[in-house]
Order: C-alpha cells, then structure tokens, then sequence
C-alpha cells in the first residue's frame, strides 16, 4: 500500500496561481465547469440538490419499534441525468453482518431498516430491486432530467437499538434519543456525484438541505422534543405545560416547562393512549427526535437578532436525578448569547436548541444528545462545543463525512472563546498537548487529508484542534474586527450551500482582503512537527536581544514572558505574521535598565512537541 504522502502528491494537482494551493482534481474540474469559482463565491453554475420529506412514526418505548412511512419530493436541479438514487439507511449499522469501525456489541445487533414497501412516481416497486450494501440503498429509477423531481414513499420499520449507543439510542427505559431514524436520499454534489461512502459508526454526516414534517407518535406521558417547530402544542400537551411553554418562549428567565411535579401527576401530555406530536423545519440537513417519560424540562429565551427583535427558545431536558444538568440551562444561552453577539457575532439561526441528557456527545439541527459529567468545566465546554456546532456544519452545510476538520475545528475555537466567557477561571486546553506530541509522526497527516483516511492520533488532531488552531491563528493576526468580516463574509456566501475546502479559503482571503495562502497552505496542506525555541538571549546597550527559533514550516504565535531579578515580569505577543516569509529565525528586543533572569516562551493555544526549550536562563 502507497504511504499517505505518496497518495496526496499523486492526487495534488498545482493551479499556476498567486496563491500556489494544491488543488485535488475533482476540484479543478469544479473550477473548470463553474460550479466553483476562485473567487470563493459559489459559480456561476453552482447548483445543489434538495428535497421535502413528510415522515409519519409510531414509536413504542417497550419495544423499540420505529414504524414508519416517508415521502420524499426529490429535485434533480443538476444538469446531469440521473438514472438511479442512493439513499442512507444510517440504522443499517446496527445490521448483523455489517461491519462499522465502531465496536458494536453482537447482542445489539438485528435485522436493520426493512422496507415493506416502496412506490416511485406512483408506482410500486419490486422489494427484490433495492439494491442494499449495509448503510448504502441503490434503488434504479425512471431517467430523472436535470431539473426534474421524483416522488417516492417508502413504508418501513426497525428496532431502536438499546445499548451500544452511538449517537442514537435507548438512554434509558423511559428515555430514548433517536436519530437516523428514515430512509433519506443521499447527497448528489459537483464534487463527486453521488455519495456513496458508507457510514461506519465513526465518521459524521453529509446530507442536503431540505424540508421536513414529521409526525410522531408515541404513549401517552411520553413528551418529544425534535429538530423544528412543534405546531401542535395545545393538542399533545397539557394546558399549564402548554402555557408554560409559552411564556418561555418570549421570557428571559427560566421556567420549568415540566418539573417533577407535573410528572409525579401525569399532567404532562394529554391522557390519550397515544399523542402525535408535529413538527416541521425548513431548509435544514438533518432531523431528530428524543423522547421520555419522566424528564424534566427547564427552558427560557433570549433576543438573538436585535435588528428584528427574534428570539430563540432553550431548552435544558434532563433526568432529575442528574444534578449537573441544573446549570446547563445556563450554560445553552450564554452559549447562545455569545455566538449571536460575541463569536461568530451572527445572530443564531433557528427558533430553538435543545441540549437532551443522553448518553453521547452529538449534535443536530436545534437539538444536541449530551451525556452527564463529572464537572462544571466539563459541562461548560461539552455544552458550547455542541451548540456551535449550529453553525458548523449545519448552517453552513459542510460535508463532515469527508471534511471534519471544516465543522470540528470551528467548534473546537469556539469552545475555546466562549467557555471562558461562561466561567473565567476555565483554561481550555482541549488538544493542545496532543497536537504538539504528535506532530512529525507517522499519523500526522495534512489537515485536508480526507477524514475517511485518517489514522491513529491523526483521527482527532486532524479533526478537532489542528484547524482549531489554524482558525485561531487567522484570527489573531487579523484581528478581531477584519477577521469577523471575513468569516461573515464566508457565512454569508455560503449559508444553505455545500462549501467545500477551496471555498473556504477563498471566500476568507476575499473578506479579509488579504491573499492568506501563505498560511493555509503551510498550516492545512503540509505535514511536519511543531516546534520552537529560544535560542539564545543577548545583553545588549538597550536591554536584550532574544532570538526564537521556528524548528518547523507551521507559522506560530510567539508569546515570550520576561522575568527580572526584582520578580517583576513583562510580556511581548507576535502573530503568525512574522513567519510569512518562511523565515526560520526572528529576533526581538527588549529595552529595560532591569537585570533579566529568565525568558519563557508559552502561550495557551500554541501546541509544541519540545517544551525543554521553550525557557532561557539568562546568566
């Protein structure tokens, strides 16, 4: 097998460009048809697929059965003729014999999706012609023209698996998350076509932007939270729990929805057997859905567009029994608040988030499956990760199955900002130690290496901190002010598309006005260890004269903390921008009449694999 260097250099094809970025193929063909522009606005022949989904679920808590009917209106807006449809049947994971690289216990797995039925345009199909290859479903279809849509309904059931829970799943008896849960049509793109990489258990999603209403029915005292707008409140919901819900929508202080109370009485859903609850969303990628029958909910909101006074509800839904979750309420809406004024400063896109004691940490459209923990720090951190999440990849539609790093990253720097915001006395080193420790070896791979390849440390650096980092850096050599310009310039650009890693880049280099491919491609498209010194401190007729070392190609931030004989200490902050001539050595000074005993350079968010010589003992 060819070494990942030799396979990326082998698939790099170099545009005769300023920039100088390696390109992949499947991307310079992009450019050349025009779906792509380098510009990074979308070109002039951008297109994208997407659908309306109207699903309809019985769900039975006992049992676990999902039952349920789908019906999809499918828009072919690409040029291209399309003669079969694939579909994802994400359940499929839990299949006995289908292997995922996720560890699955054997007593988990079952049967998989079974489609009793399948209609296209009308017509029903022979079950014996859906091709099914484990999470994958190829089914073929009348040719469907560019421009063109499909009608299909598909009537089918699984069982909800109860332990092995990989972001969905049983939570408890009376509580389950549940994700995943409808036959969808996957991803048709400029990029590569159909996608067709199986889901493992290990990599996230990619799916298009679409309309959904969802009906689901569940045991009465069952209440259901979801992805969307509950539109019929009043007819599965209690009146006090109706108009508590109310108030939490247009109030500033939290209000217990349901508590244990409401609980202890059954004064929660409407005494039927069974209640339909409704929900619909529009222009999103995913849907979920969790449910129980002896959580309490805790919910308030807040302006998160000042210009037009919307509001946006949270949600903390959680076992009573689990303390921690108390604050979590807290800890969502400064979330909330901190990304529509703060980080990224762009008010938050939908009506509502939900942040659900489950057993994962996962997140989806206005809704996030969080497990307990142990600490406060942790809770804070685990909570505005997933929240950001919203942005990334949600709003902006990114393709986690093979770029992670594109929504990861950003909510690995926003964990980063905004949980000190929450508690000061957090210092998030999340990845930090890692980075450094694992760089130069066989696992550290180019950021842009696709998420499907990575290996070993690389399955998390590459993901989480590494474009962290990079995002980071960008921002403080801008600065606050352009580097929000920039980014608002991408996110604007881009919201409700599919931008893909060349998008990104250009789209930034045009808000920032900056060509900022020195970095990128040093940061993002190389490999090497990250590493820097102090390699020698100088008394001169001013003060001294330091000299820092860059062992690497990686542009760092250099943070040097001077410490003098009287203990008195003193510090100096330089951005990326000194190494963007791929200068191996810089030079500062210090002017001061004081006797210097020491020199450190460390800064929180600046990964380094040798630390023994990041301090100078000055003699």
């Amino acid at each position: 097998m060819r070494s990942i260097k030799v396979l990326l250099l082998s698939i790099f094809i170099c545009l005769n460009t300023q920039a100088q970025l390696p390109v992949f193929e499947s991307f310079k063909e992009a450019f050349q048809k025009g779906t792509r522009d380098m510009s990074g606005m979308p070109g002039k022949n951008y297109w994208q697929n997407s659908a309306n989904y109207d699903v309809k679920i019985d769900f039975n808590p006992v049992t676990r059965l999902v039952s349920g009917s789908v019906e999809i209106e499918y828009f072919n807006n690409s040029p291209d003729k399309l003669k079969e449809i694939w579909f994802k049947l994400y359940p499929n994971l839990y299949k006995k014999g289908v292997i995922g690289k996720s560890k699955i216990n054997e007593r988990d797995k079952g049967e998989g999706v079974n489609i009793t039925s399948f209609i296209v345009n009308n017509k029903l199909q022979p079950l014996n012609s859906l091709i099914v290859d484990g999470t994958n479903m190829q089914v073929d279809i009348p040719e469907l023209n560019g421009g063109g849509r499909l009608k299909i309904k598909i009537e089918y059931h699984y069982v909800l698996n109860k332990g092995s829970h990989i972001r969905t799943g049983e939570v408890d008896a009376g509580a389950h998350f549940v994700a995943y849960f409808f036959p969808r049509i996957a991803v048709y793109d400029d990029i590569n076509g159909w996608n067709k990489i199986p889901y493992s258990g290990s990599e996230e999603f990619y799916n298009d932007f679409c309309n959904f209403k969802v009906a689901i029915t569940v045991p009465k005292n069952h209440a259901v939270w979801a992805t969307g707008d509950l539109v019929n409140a009043s007819s599965v919901f209690q009146k006090d729990v109706n108009q508590k819900l109310q108030r939490a929508e247009k109030s500033d202080q939290t209000i217990d929805v349901i508590d244990s109370i409401d609980l202890a009485q059954n004064r929660v859903t409407q005494q039927k057997d069974f209640n339909t609850f409704k929900f619909e969303a529009k222009n999103v990628v995913d849907f979920a859905f969790a449910t129980s029958n002896h959580y309490v909910w805790k919910s308030n909101s807040l302006i998160v567009d000042p210009k037009t006074g919307r509001r946006t509800r949270v949600d903390a839904v959680f076992n009573p029994k689990h303390k921690d979750y108390l604050e979590v309420i807290d800890f969502a809406r400064q979330t909330v608040h901190a990304m529509s004024y703060v980080f990224p400063k762009w008010p938050f896109p939908y009506n509502h988030e939900t942040v659900f004691d489950g057993l994962d940490q996962m997140e989806y459209p206005m809704m996030a499956n969080d497990n307990p923990v142990s600490s406060k720090e942790d809770a804070i951190t685990l909570t505005t990760h997933e929240i950001f999440h919203t942005m990334f990849p949600f709003y902006m539609g990114t393709n986690e199955t093979k770029y992670a790093w594109m929504d990861e990253g950003w909510a690995t720097i926003g964990e980063w900002l905004i949980s000190p915001m929450i508690d000061p006395t957090i210092v998030d080193e999340y990845g930090v130690a890692p980075t450094g420790s694992s760089s130069g070896t066989k696992d550290d791979v180019p950021i842009v290496t696709l998420t499907t390849e990575l290996k070993g440390a690389g399955t998390f650096t590459n993901n989480y901190p590494k474009p962290g980092f990079g995002y980071l850096f960008v921002k403080d050599y801008l600065g606050d002010e352009l580097f929000t310009k920039a980014l608002h310039h991408y996110i604007h650009t881009w919201q409700g598309k599919h931008p893909m890693p060349y998008d990104f880049f250009n789209s930034m280099n045009a808000g920032a006005g900056k060509n900022l491919d020195w970095f990128w491609k040093r940061w993002f498209f190389e490999e090497g260890v990250i590493d820097m010194a102090i390699k020698n401190v100088v008394k001169t007729e001013e003060g001294y004269s330091v000299e820092i070392e860059n062992k690497s190609n990686k542009p760092l931030p250099v943070d040097l903390t001077f410490t003098y004989e009287d203990g008195s200490t003193s510090s100096q902050h330089y951005t990326i921008g000194i190494w963007e001539n791929g200068d191996k050595l810089f030079t500062t000074s210090i002017n001061t009449t004081k006797r210097l005993n020491k020199v450190v350079l460390k800064s929180t968010h600046v990964p380094d694999k040798n630390r023994s010589d990041n301090s100078f003992i000055v003699n």
